[in-house]
Protein backbone atom coordinates (compact mmCIF):
# COMPACT_ATOMS: atom_id res chain seq x y z
CA UNK A 1 0.00 0.00 0.00
CA UNK A 2 2.85 1.96 0.95
CA UNK A 3 4.39 1.94 -2.61
CA UNK A 4 1.71 2.51 -4.42
CA UNK A 5 1.30 5.82 -2.51
CA UNK A 6 4.93 6.56 -2.96
CA UNK A 7 4.31 5.65 -6.75
CA UNK A 8 1.29 8.27 -6.99
CA UNK A 9 2.80 10.82 -5.16
CA UNK A 10 6.26 10.94 -7.21
CA UNK A 11 4.20 11.02 -10.54
CA UNK A 12 2.15 13.93 -9.09
CA UNK A 13 5.22 15.79 -7.94
CA UNK A 14 7.12 14.38 -11.58
CA UNK A 15 3.81 16.17 -13.07
CA UNK A 16 3.84 19.82 -11.28
CA UNK A 17 7.52 20.12 -11.94
CA UNK A 18 6.76 19.94 -15.68
CA UNK A 19 3.98 21.77 -15.72
CA UNK A 20 6.02 24.61 -13.79
CA UNK A 21 9.13 24.52 -16.10
CA UNK A 22 7.14 24.40 -19.20
CA UNK A 23 4.32 27.21 -18.01
CA UNK A 24 7.00 30.11 -17.77
CA UNK A 25 8.61 32.21 -20.05
CA UNK A 26 12.42 34.04 -19.41
CA UNK A 27 10.89 36.38 -16.86
CA UNK A 28 8.58 33.79 -14.87
CA UNK A 29 5.59 34.87 -15.90
CA UNK A 30 3.04 32.56 -17.69
CA UNK A 31 3.32 31.26 -21.01
CA UNK A 32 0.15 32.18 -22.72
CA UNK A 33 0.84 30.60 -26.25
CA UNK A 34 3.84 28.54 -26.67
CA UNK A 35 6.50 30.12 -29.09
CA UNK A 36 6.16 33.67 -28.11
CA UNK A 37 9.37 33.27 -26.58
CA UNK A 38 11.15 33.28 -29.68
CA UNK A 39 9.57 35.99 -31.41
CA UNK A 40 11.10 39.30 -30.52
CA UNK A 41 9.63 42.88 -31.42
CA UNK A 42 11.84 45.14 -33.64
CA UNK A 43 14.14 41.93 -35.05
CA UNK A 44 11.72 39.21 -35.69
CA UNK A 45 9.91 39.09 -39.54
CA UNK A 46 6.87 38.29 -40.76
CA UNK A 47 8.16 35.59 -41.80
CA UNK A 48 9.27 34.41 -38.22
CA UNK A 49 5.69 35.31 -36.52
CA UNK A 50 4.10 32.62 -39.68
CA UNK A 51 6.98 30.12 -38.29
CA UNK A 52 5.71 30.18 -34.86
CA UNK A 53 2.02 30.83 -35.42
CA UNK A 54 1.38 29.13 -38.84
CA UNK A 55 -0.92 30.30 -41.75
CA UNK A 56 -3.00 33.72 -39.84
CA UNK A 57 -6.92 33.76 -39.89
CA UNK A 58 -6.54 37.07 -41.67
CA UNK A 59 -4.12 40.09 -42.47
CA UNK A 60 -5.11 43.22 -42.94
CA UNK A 61 -3.49 46.98 -43.77
CA UNK A 62 -4.11 49.47 -41.02
CA UNK A 63 -1.90 52.80 -40.89
CA UNK A 64 0.98 51.29 -42.69
CA UNK A 65 1.18 48.40 -40.89
CA UNK A 66 0.26 44.63 -41.89
CA UNK A 67 -1.84 42.84 -38.64
CA UNK A 68 -1.97 39.26 -38.98
CA UNK A 69 -5.27 37.86 -36.72
CA UNK A 70 -4.81 34.61 -35.19
CA UNK A 71 -8.04 33.49 -33.51
CA UNK A 72 -7.31 30.28 -31.51
CA UNK A 73 -10.93 29.44 -30.97
CA UNK A 74 -13.84 27.87 -31.61
CA UNK A 75 -12.90 26.09 -28.25
CA UNK A 76 -9.84 28.57 -27.27
CA UNK A 77 -10.03 31.75 -25.10
CA UNK A 78 -7.83 33.94 -27.08
CA UNK A 79 -6.82 35.68 -30.63
CA UNK A 80 -3.69 37.09 -31.09
CA UNK A 81 -2.88 40.15 -33.50
CA UNK A 82 0.50 40.47 -34.50
CA UNK A 83 1.81 43.92 -36.02
CA UNK A 84 3.78 44.19 -38.79
CA UNK A 85 5.95 47.15 -39.15
CA UNK A 86 6.50 48.95 -42.93
CA UNK A 87 9.99 47.65 -42.39
CA UNK A 88 8.83 44.15 -42.34
CA UNK A 89 9.77 43.66 -38.69
CA UNK A 90 7.23 43.12 -36.07
CA UNK A 91 6.51 46.03 -34.09
CA UNK A 92 3.93 44.48 -31.62
CA UNK A 93 1.87 41.87 -30.48
CA UNK A 94 -0.88 40.67 -28.23
CA UNK A 95 -3.83 38.99 -26.86
CA UNK A 96 -7.11 40.92 -27.68
CA UNK A 97 -9.79 39.25 -25.75
CA UNK A 98 -9.69 41.01 -22.50
CA UNK A 99 -11.77 42.86 -20.55
CA UNK A 100 -10.17 46.15 -21.73
CA UNK A 101 -10.63 45.77 -24.98
CA UNK A 102 -14.31 44.54 -24.48
CA UNK A 103 -14.76 47.94 -22.34
CA UNK A 104 -13.60 49.77 -25.75
CA UNK A 105 -16.55 48.60 -27.88
CA UNK A 106 -19.52 51.34 -27.97
CA UNK A 107 -23.10 51.58 -29.04
CA UNK A 108 -22.73 52.56 -32.31
CA UNK A 109 -19.67 50.73 -33.66
CA UNK A 110 -19.83 48.99 -36.87
CA UNK A 111 -19.22 45.09 -37.82
CA UNK A 112 -15.80 45.98 -39.13
CA UNK A 113 -14.52 48.36 -36.28
CA UNK A 114 -15.69 45.57 -33.94
CA UNK A 115 -14.11 42.86 -36.15
CA UNK A 116 -10.46 44.69 -36.50
CA UNK A 117 -10.40 45.11 -32.58
CA UNK A 118 -11.74 41.56 -31.37
CA UNK A 119 -10.92 39.95 -34.60
CA UNK A 120 -13.14 36.77 -35.85
CA UNK A 121 -16.24 36.07 -33.45
CA UNK A 122 -16.63 32.39 -32.46
CA UNK A 123 -20.20 32.52 -33.56
CA UNK A 124 -22.53 34.62 -35.42
CA UNK A 125 -26.67 34.24 -34.76
CA UNK A 126 -29.35 35.90 -36.20
CA UNK A 127 -32.16 36.75 -34.19
CA UNK A 128 -35.35 37.72 -36.59
CA UNK A 129 -37.73 38.59 -34.12
CA UNK A 130 -35.21 41.18 -32.18
CA UNK A 131 -33.90 42.33 -35.64
CA UNK A 132 -30.73 41.54 -34.30
CA UNK A 133 -26.86 39.71 -34.77
CA UNK A 134 -25.12 38.56 -32.14
CA UNK A 135 -21.35 37.54 -32.44
CA UNK A 136 -19.65 36.13 -29.26
CA UNK A 137 -15.89 35.44 -28.43
CA UNK A 138 -14.87 32.84 -25.70
CA UNK A 139 -12.81 34.46 -23.24
CA UNK A 140 -10.66 33.58 -20.12
CA UNK A 141 -12.23 35.99 -16.85
CA UNK A 142 -9.88 35.50 -14.21
CA UNK A 143 -10.30 31.87 -14.23
CA UNK A 144 -13.62 30.84 -15.76
CA UNK A 145 -14.44 30.67 -19.10
CA UNK A 146 -17.40 33.34 -20.31
CA UNK A 147 -18.73 34.26 -23.55
CA UNK A 148 -18.62 37.97 -24.42
CA UNK A 149 -21.59 39.39 -27.02
CA UNK A 150 -21.93 41.68 -29.00
CA UNK A 151 -25.23 42.57 -30.65
CA UNK A 152 -26.03 44.34 -33.67
CA UNK A 153 -29.04 45.84 -35.60
CA UNK A 154 -29.49 43.76 -38.46
CA UNK A 155 -30.72 46.58 -40.79
CA UNK A 156 -27.78 49.07 -39.70
CA UNK A 157 -25.09 47.21 -38.73
CA UNK A 158 -24.11 49.05 -35.56
CA UNK A 159 -23.58 47.98 -32.23
CA UNK A 160 -26.87 48.31 -30.14
CA UNK A 161 -25.69 46.49 -26.78
CA UNK A 162 -23.33 44.31 -25.34
CA UNK A 163 -23.51 41.22 -22.69
CA UNK A 164 -21.46 38.16 -20.84
CA UNK A 165 -22.43 34.91 -20.92
CA UNK A 166 -21.82 32.58 -18.13
CA UNK A 167 -20.61 29.30 -19.95
CA UNK A 168 -22.54 26.16 -18.11
CA UNK A 169 -20.33 23.51 -16.73
CA UNK A 170 -17.62 25.37 -16.20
Amino acid sequence: MATMRNRVLAWCMAACAALLALGCDRNGNPIQEFGLDKLNKGVSTEADVRGVMGQPDSVREESGERILEYPKGPQGVRTWMFRISADGKLSDYQQVLTDENFDKVQKGMTRDEVRNMLGRPRTVVPFSRKQEEVWDWKYLHVHEERLFNVHFDMQTGKVVRMSISEISGH
